[in-house]
């Protein structure tokens, strides 16, 4: 089985998030992906406006109905910091003879070398570079042992989502409905 994980902030999680991935998926020849919302998140700490439990739900609401795809919450299962090579470790263990693939945005890749453990992280994983447009100059020199994916750009971010429901503006489209009524019937990013 080839299991794809796919973490982040998810705050919220956005159509800019599951398109890329559903490309990765089939490109990759994924059996399965887990989207892994983060407790906290270690180059993001303070900066989560939704708490762990509602980006859980949201990104269960992202992920319902595409085949293979789920919500995971190792992470906000396991108090702390969110730190990648523990998802890992965990997901490895969890998981027997699965060939895990770790799937990351070029942005989130810029910063690889910070993350706590990167070679035990490549050691666990293969990884997978999503690359959008020109953002091939962010990994550029780093790429052993990586694959690259060429992969659409969508021009959403959550920073946008949670400024437009802050105004009053709908963020339909932008999310799947079952996101948007969640926003908006736990009236979060206010």
């Amino acid at each position: 089985m080839r299991l794809g994980i796919f973490g982040g902030s998810f705050d919220p999680p956005h159509l800019g998030h599951l398109l890329p991935v559903i490309d990765a998926a089939e490109s990759l020849g994924l059996d399965a992906v887990r989207f892994v919302p983060a407790a906290v998140q270690p180059l993001k700490v303070g900066r989560a406006s939704a708490g762990p439990p509602h980006r859980l739900a949201m990104t269960e609401r992202l992920v319902a109905g595409i085949p293979g795809f789920s919500a995971d919450s190792t992470e906000i299962d396991r108090a702390g910091l969110s730190f990648t090579v523990d998802t890992l470790a965990t997901l490895a263990a969890e998981t027997p003879g699965a060939a895990l693939v770790l799937i990351v945005g070029a942005d989130a890749f810029a910063l690889f070398e910070q993350w706590r453990d990167p070679e035990r992280i490549r050691a666990l994983a293969d990884v997978a570079v999503l690359v959008r447009g020109g953002e091939s100059a962010q990994v550029a020199g780093r790429t052993a042992g990586v694959k690259l994916l060429q992969t659409r750009r969508v021009d959403i971010s959550s920073t946008e989502l949670r400024a437009r429901v802050a105004d009053g503006r709908t963020i339909r489209g932008f999310v799947p409905a079952a996101v948007a009524d969640y926003i908006a019937e736990h009236r979060l990013y206010k």
